[in-house]
Parts: C-alpha cells; structure tokens; sequence
C-alpha cells in the first residue's frame, strides 16, 4: 500500500506542474491579448480624435458659408427695399460731398427743411448743384430688369431739370393771347415736376409775370372795359394756382407785398369775386405773404381784408383754406388796429358758431387763440357777450380740447371777469357753468398760470358767487378763500 501512495503523490506532482505550465502559457497568451486590446483602443482614440479633428473642420466650413450667404441675403434685401423705396421715378443725384441720394428727397432735404449739410457725412454743402448720377441709374435699370419677373418695373429715364431759357420762351408764350393759357398750363406742370424747377422759374422772373396777369385781371375787373373777360379771368385763375403751390423765397415773397399793397389788392378782389378755389388759393398765398410783411405793411391793411377772412371762414370752402384763415387771423390780431378791424368784420359771432361744431384739436386751439386775441379790445369783449352761446362754448371747451385750448379759454374768461363783470355778466358766467369750470380747473393738472388765472376769477368775484346753489358741492371745496 506505502508505494502506490508515493506514486500517486508524484503524479499529482507532474499533473501541477503540467497546470502550470499550461497556465503560465494562458497568462502570456492573456498578456500578449491585453497589448493587443491596449493597440486597439489607442487605434480607436486616434479615429475618433481624427474624426472629431474633420468634424470641427466641417462645422466650421459649414458655418462660414452659412454667414457668407447670410451677408449675401441681408445684402440682397437691403437692395430690395431700396428699390422698392425709390418708386418709378428714381432720379439719383450726387451732392459736393460725393454722395448719391434720389433728387426728390435732397431737394426737400436742401430746399424745403433748409439743411445745408450732407444728410450722410454731416459736412458742409459748398454748393446746392445736383449732378445727375448716370452710373447708378443704369445699375437701378439694369436690376430692374434682372428682376422682371418678380413684378419688379423698370424705372424710366428721368426727364432733365428745366433751364432758364425754356421759362423765358413759356413766358414770352404767356403774353400772346392765342397762346397763353396753354403756357400758364406747361408752367403749372413744369412747376409740379419738382422743387428744382419751381427756383428755376423764380429765378427766371415766373413769379413777376404771374403776379402781373392777376393784377391785370383785377384792373380790367374794375374799369369793366373788357372784351375777352372770361379769358382773362381763365388765365388769372390759372395763374394764381401757379402761385399758390410754389414754394416762394422770402424774398420773392417780400417782393409780392411790395410798397404799396397793389398785388395784395388785386388779392382781395379775388376774395371778393373769384370762385372757391381761386379764394381757398388766394387765402394761401396771403398768409405766406403776410407772414413775412413788415408790420407796418400788417396795420395797414383795409378793413375789407378782414371781412373778405371772415367771409372765408363762414363758408368754410375747403380745410386748408379755412387753417389759412385762422393763421392769418392770429398773426394780424395782436396788433390792436387789427383787432378792432376784426371785430367790425364780424370775426367773433363765426368764430363762436364754428366753435359750437368743431371737433378737430388744431381748429379749435387755433380758434380759441383768435377769441383771446379779440378779447383783448373793449369790442372783441362785448361781441362775445352778444352772442347768447359765446361765454358757454368757451367754457365748455376749457379741459376737453388741450393745455393750450384750456389756456385760452381760461385767458378769455379771465378777460371778461377783469373787464366787463357786470351783474348780468356774472349770473350769466355762474348759470352757463363757468364758476363751476374754474373750481375744476384748480382741481385738475394744469399749469400754474391757469390755476392762478382761474383763482384770480374766482376771488373777484367771490361775493356773487360763493354762496350759489349753482356750484356742485363736489366742487365748493376748491373754491379760494
């Protein structure tokens, strides 16, 4: 039994041993394995860094082109806007700066806000010359064309400005008979054309000679020695249209009033006899007249003038004639000659009966400072007084209008308390609501000069009034002790 032990052992000895060895080749198979698998992910991390290297690069080269093509857009829109902006009579014109603007636009930028710099640079314009761009009007009718298809219309050839010669010939036209209505008519229209041709025809003389046929009419309309009267009157009519749409230098305008007042005459007349649009026209051009007159040439004005405007007012012809009216009314009316002129006219009854049926602001404020102007004088005053709706309406127009409507108004009442408070005058302010309207007024948020006016009317008369049933009690505790 002792030996077969023995042998058993050894044999356990060998097959160990035989393991192990068969196990150390599995672990250098393992380890040759493991730096195998090391050199494949080393492989893999190098892929996927060179992937990720190429996908950077991509996305970058992807993103700049997506900005490429959106400069290209936001240029493509930025030209589409300007076309559709320039409209079908695009007349690009290039200042002294050496910038191009449309013609239209400078002009009105130039001629009519009186800038005198480049809109672009903010330099200084050494001259007013437009010099026609023809480059980039070709460019603007090339694309034009390129994008018919999309409705874009081509823009036409723009005509050439007027020169002085081709006035002179149309005036020299005017002075026959055959020809001159014709004439007057290709002035109108050059004259429509744009701002450019209106100085051009003032600085040939246009403005004289227009002004020379409505007086002509005017002389021919008082002597009644007139054949052809309803030519005449046809070329007067036409001629003073010209004139009210053009825009006339100071001077030029200056040189209309003249010395003696004959073409504001002539005007006049006009206003008295002419239809409603020559009057509406004639109303325009004495209020840019006027505006510039010498105050002595402003006193000296008929009474006729005032009741020809208050004429106009009444008849309420057209909306701008009317505002025309108005302004000519409040730059006459703080000379005191003036106002009594207009009083006599009969300016306070209209005004109180348009007021009763105006809603606009602007007509109302503008009404309101023509009353406060006219109840400055013991007339204006009284006429007010007169008119059984005249305290009431200004009243009521005090806070539903404006501040500056509100100012006025406070201004008149102010006017009637200081100047003609009789008794009846009084119970009339307190039944009407004007008692009420000042206690409102100190209530609501309003300047300082109106609450103080209307303190100041409260006061006064404070004896009369105070103690009224006709005062709101709401409003009792707004009136000044």
């Amino acid at each position: 039994m002792p030996p077969r032990q023995e042998r058993t052992n050894k044999e356990r000895i060998e097959d160990l041993e035989s393991q192990a060895s068969q196990l150390g080749g599995v672990a250098d198979g393992l380890a040759q394995l493991a730096e195998r698998v090391d050199v494949i992910e080393m492989e893999q991390r190098n892929v996927a860094n060179i992937a990720d290297m190429r996908s950077e690069d991509f996305r970058a080269t992807v993103e700049a082109l997506q900005a490429q093509i959106g400069d290209l857009v936001a240029k493509v829109n930025v030209l589409t806007r300007a076309m559709e902006t320039i409209g079908p009579n695009a007349d690009p014109v290039t200042v002294s700066t050496g910038i191009t603007y449309d013609r239209k636009c400078i002009e009105r930028w130039i001629f009519s806000n009186k800038n005198n710099t480049c809109p672009v640079t903010k330099q200084l314009l050494s001259d007013t010359d437009l010099t026609p761009n023809h480059t980039v009007r070709r460019l603007i009718q090339a694309w034009c064309i390129l994008n018919a298809s999309y409705g874009v219309e081509q823009i036409p050839t723009p005509k050439l400005p007027i020169n002085k010669a081709q006035i002179f010939k149309l005036l020299n036209d005017s002075r026959d008979p055959q020809l001159q209505m014709k004439s007057l008519q290709k002035l109108r229209s050059i004259a429509s054309e744009s701002e450019s041709n209106q100085r051009c025809m003032e600085a040939a003389g246009a403005i004289e000679f227009l002004a020379s046929v409505i007086k002509n009419d005017s002389f021919m309309a008082r002597e009644g020695s007139s054949d052809d009267g309803f030519e005449f009157k046809r070329a007067s009519e036409e001629a003073l249209s010209i004139l009210s749409c053009l825009q006339i230098s100071a001077a030029g305008l200056k040189n209309l009033v003249g010395k003696n007042g004959e073409f504001i005459e002539s005007l006049i007349q006009v206003l008295q006899h002419g239809n409603y649009q020559s009057r509406a026209c004639a109303t325009l051009l004495l209020k840019s007249m006027l505006e510039v007159a010498d105050p002595i040439q402003l006193i000296s004005l008929r009474s006729k003038f005032f009741v020809e405007m208050v004429h106009l007012l009444r008849d309420q012809i057209s909306h701008q004639a009317s505002k025309a009216a108005l302004k000519l009314l409040i730059v006459l009316c703080p000379l005191c000659r003036n106002r009594v002129k207009a009083v006599e006219a009969g300016a306070v009854s209209v005004l109180v009966e348009l007021l009763l049926d105006t809603l606009e602001k602007r007509a109302c404020e503008m009404m309101l400072v023509v009353l406060d102007q006219l109840c400055g004088c013991a007339e204006g005053r009284a006429e007010l007084l007169n008119h059984d709706a005249g305290l009431a309406v200004v009243s009521k127009r005090i806070l539903r209008v404006s501040k500056l409507a509100s100012e006025s108004g406070v201004r008149i009442l102010s006017s009637i308390s200081k100047f003609s408070a009789t008794s009846s005058v009084l119970q009339e302010m307190l039944q009407v609501g004007v008692v009420s309207k000042m206690c409102l007024v100190l209530q609501m948020d309003c300047s300082i000069k109106v609450k103080e006016k209307a303190q100041e009317i409260l006061r006064s008369h404070s004896r009369a009034w105070k103690n009224s049933s006709c005062i709101p009690v709401h409003l009792l505790s707004s009136y000044p002790y």
